[in-house]
């Protein structure tokens, strides 16, 4: 049976953060997708135009369209248009306009030749089949010219652009169905522990539920990966190395449990034999059994068993890690000036992740323990502390990185 040992020397914070992200190169592979399933993708062809937009010269607003010459003393004397048709949204006329004449047009639809500009309806004032005009016009007002927005040939988005709504409607402008991305990067997530059990299932004394797989799978698929979630293993060291070997399918492997120090903690040994462990120990709180290897190229990591560990370490190392692999924009932290509600006091000896919950511009501990997810699922962010911090008064102002 394997003994307990102390953990070798922790790296810190920033040591394990440089270590993880120079281990992880992003996806090559792509595919293609349509525009409804693009949003929140990486591109990974530049989109170029094959025909401008708009299309033609069209109206930018409701109104009609006139010869602008005919509108320029419009407001000084009265100038009457004869009215000579209507051109409806998707509609095309072969009327062309000649002087003292204009035409009724919906926003969107192509200028009748002759004319030179549109008129707001605003401006206007509808007198039988004459139109009378109150704000004089220039030349190209309310027109909207073709290519104006886009030019045949243009690059529309370069490679790499991340996807957001409003650039997925500028390649629907341009009448495209699909686009090359690339692919989510691939992630295998595994439970172990002996205690573990799938939900669902009885529950017998000494067990508890899967939380971890659950909450990785989650926070994995919020930031572009997809996600394999096997079985739970239990603390059997071939049932581990087995179930390893079959998620190196995967571009990475993420186990919660066993990657402490007890008797059954079995990772850190498993993979000192599969691969490399790059560290073991990670001098901040939650989270201190963090370990972190490579086998045959391809990242691993344990996170911790106690969900409040593995899930606050997820955010700290993984969702970095995965965010780069698939081409994302880094997450920027979001923060915010709060009062601490309460004194804290710190004598952990290693920069501590405080889980907060913010009411009404105070912050409170919402850490409970380890073993807590509520000291998660309640936090709407959390303070970080530096190593050399003993005390944080009440009412002192802190800063709350925001969770969500």
């Amino acid at each position: 049976m394997k003994e307990m040992e102390p953990f070798n020397l922790l790296v810190s914070h920033e040591e394990a953060e440089e270590i993880i992200l120079s281990k992880i190169q992003p996806i090559d592979r792509t595919e293609s997708v349509t525009l409804s399933d693009a949003v929140n993708r990486v591109l990974s062809e530049d989109i170029i135009a094959d025909s401008s937009v708009p299309p033609f010269d069209r109206a930018a607003m409701d109104g009609y369209a006139v010869i602008a010459e005919d509108t320029y003393d419009a407001g000084d004397r009265e100038v009457l248009l004869e009215l000579d048709g209507v051109i409806h949204a998707g509609e095309v006329s072969d009327i062309e306009i000649t002087r003292g004449h204009c035409i009724q047009i919906a926003t969107g639809s192509p200028k009748p030749s002759g004319a030179d500009a549109v008129v707001m309806v605003e401006y206007t004032e509808k007198q039988g089949n004459r139109v009378l005009i109150t704000r004089p016009v220039y030349p190209g007002a309310n027109i909207s010219k073709l290519g104006e927005d886009i030019k045949k040939g243009d690059v529309v988005l370069p490679r790499g652009v991340f996807l957001t709504p409003a650039k997925i409607g500028a390649i629907a402008a341009l009448g495209r169905t699909k686009v090359e991305v690339y692919q989510k990067p691939k992630v295998s997530v595994i439970a172990t522990g002996t205690e573990i059990v799938q939900p669902g299932e009885p529950l017998h004394p000494g067990q508890i539920y899967d939380v971890n797989s659950f909450t990785l799978e989650a926070i994995l698929k919020k930031n572009g990966a997809d996600v394999q979630r096997y079985p739970v293993i239990t603390d059997d060291p071939k049932q581990l190395r087995n179930g390893i070997e079959s998620a190196l399918e995967a571009d990475i492997v993420v186990l919660s449990g066993g990657s402490s120090v007890g008797e059954r903690d079995l990772l850190a040994g498993i993979l000192e034999d599969m691969g490399q462990v790059l560290f073991h120990g990670v001098q901040i709180k939650p989270g201190k059994p963090t370990l972190f290897g490579t086998i045959r190229g391809k990242a691993v990591f344990g996170m911790p068993g106690f969900p409040t560990s593995c899930l606050s370490n997820a955010h700290i190392f993984l969702v970095p890690a995965i965010r780069k692999m698939a081409r994302l924009p880094s997450n920027p932290e979001r923060t915010i000036i709060a009062k601490m509600g309460k004194r804290i006091v710190s004598s952990s000896g290693r920069k501590q992740f405080l889980t907060v919950r913010l009411e009404n511009g105070n912050a409170y501990p919402a850490f409970k323990h380890s073993g807590a997810i509520t000291s998660m699922a309640q936090a709407d962010g959390y303070v970080m502390l530096p190593v050399n911090l003993d005390v944080i008064e009440e009412g002192e102002e802190i800063e709350v990185i925001l969770l969500n």
